[in-house]
């Protein structure tokens, strides 16, 4: 049961932080910061899926 708790939690976590990049993305300013905010999203391989 532990590990089930554990995978579900990461699953949110993950859920959460694509959101947040996704808003990042959305609200940047200029193409160089969106680039810059892709390449820490993929550095972190929390990309969409």
């Amino acid at each position: 049961m532990n590990s089930m708790t554990s995978t579900w939690r990461q699953r949110r976590q993950a859920a959460r932080t694509r959101r947040a990049i996704d808003e990042a993305l959305a609200r940047s300013s200029s193409p160089a910061m969106r680039d810059e905010l892709l390449t820490m999203a993929s550095a972190t391989s929390y990309l969409r899926r």
